[in-house]
């Protein structure tokens, strides 16, 4: 069912969710629409988002996105939409289903890992995730320590040599 990343060579990322990979283990990735109104897309293309609080919801058969910050435009005028309103995803519904009974059977958590654009129209990637322990965020730590001293140390014998 995961379709993200099929359009990664057209893609332009307006926001990434670092957060995300450090908080949660992902277990699945989808591509999902986003509902936006006004001004928020070219908030969106100026860099004026914040997707580290955000989450996805289901609610009565549809997903919507909580607690992402779209600044208000800075040439819009009174009609700039609410910055932390929420935004509904457009996904198939037998999508929704799905995200929807894994949330709520496993307990995993719907969270937006980067929002993107694919021909002028804006998509969200969104993740199906389980959170982490403290000690499973203090192994990534040290794997990506080991990894860059790894990579220190091989860049060191080819000068060298």
């Amino acid at each position: 069912m995961s379709r993200a990343g099929s359009a990664a060579a057209t893609d332009s990322t307006l926001a990434r969710n670092k957060r995300a990979t450090h908080e949660f283990a992902i277990v699945e990735t989808f591509e999902a629409g986003i509902q936006l109104v006004g001004t928020e897309v070219k908030s969106l293309r100026a860099g004026k988002i914040q997707l580290r609080d955000g989450y996805v919801r289901i609610e009565r058969g549809e997903a919507w996105l909580m607690q992402v910050n779209i600044s208000p435009y800075e040439q819009g005028n009174r009609a700039n939409p609410e910055p932390q309103r929420r935004r509904k995803l457009l996904l198939h519904r037998r999508e929704i289903e799905y995200l929807d009974s894994k949330a709520r059977l496993q307990g995993l958590t719907l969270v937006p890992l980067r929002m993107y654009m694919v021909r002028n129209h804006v998509k969200v990637e969104i993740a199906l995730a389980r959170g982490k322990k403290l000690w499973d965020k203090r192994q990534d730590v040290a794997r990506r320590d080991a990894q860059r001293e790894m990579e220190r140390a091989a860049s060191r014998a080819l000068r060298s040599s």
